[in-house]
């Protein structure tokens, strides 16, 4: 098995070890992000897990662990888990052209306002203002306002992850999710390495990513933690 296969079945882990790795909390055989950055969390040992959640617990009330097959862990006098959400993973196989009729315009340090209130807007629960931090992020204004995002979560030395693709919903069932993801997708084959991205299963959207040529590898599951108050 060559990096590249062995890191997308431990996507976080491999991120806070390599490119990420200044945003990383470890404890023990458990990592986290930094929880300003984004409450995500990876392990090898899931009799770990028990610990670390309740240590990371004292900095940020939710959080998740990632994991493709492996069950973590808990305290249930200190954590309750919310949900085990069903993800799936996808790899980009090769980039099926596309006409790009819309301006996509890079963002910086000045829309992180605007970034963070459309995706909570649409997708709450997990972004937090320095995710931004993780990557490169990109947009499409109308009627002078952000109404569409994809931008870059996840990464090594392999691969970029594609991520929080989000559409204001006056805005959507036009394309600007697909020519956003598409060109996310170009910026990161650029760089050399593997577009990857994650998804719950059953998501509509699967079938707009394999029509950008990304294919379905394998589960990965999200597990919703949050501290007992």
């Amino acid at each position: 098995m060559n990096h590249f296969k062995k890191t997308l079945q431990n996507p976080i882990w491999y991120s806070l070890m390599e490119t990420h790795q200044n945003f990383s909390l470890t404890y023990d055989e458990v990592q986290f992000y930094k929880p300003e950055i984004c409450p995500f969390g990876a392990f090898t040992n899931a009799s770990k897990t028990k610990q670390a959640l309740n240590a990371y617990s004292q900095l940020t009330k939710d959080m998740f662990l990632v994991s493709e097959k492996a069950v973590p862990s808990f305290d249930e006098n200190h954590i309750v888990l919310n949900k085990k959400m069903e993800g799936c993973q996808m790899v980009l196989n090769k980039l099926i052209e596309l006409e790009i009729t819309e301006s996509v315009i890079p963002l910086t340090e000045e829309h992180i306002q605007e970034v963070y209130d459309l995706i909570w807007l649409v997708m709450p629960g997990y972004y937090q203002k320095r995710t931004f931090d993780m990557g490169d992020y990109y947009g499409i204004f109308k009627d002078y306002k952000l109404v569409a995002i994809s931008g870059q979560r996840m990464q090594t030395n392999d691969f970029i992850e594609v991520s929080g693709v989000v559409t204001h919903p006056d805005y959507t069932r036009k394309g600007l999710a697909k020519q956003l993801t598409w060109h996310a997708t170009q910026e990161i084959l650029k760089t050399g390495k593997h577009p990857i991205l994650h998804t719950t299963k059953g998501n509509p959207a699967i079938k707009l990513y394999q029509s950008l040529g990304f294919e379905l590898t394998r589960d990965m599951n999200w597990w919703y933690f949050s501290r007992k108050k």
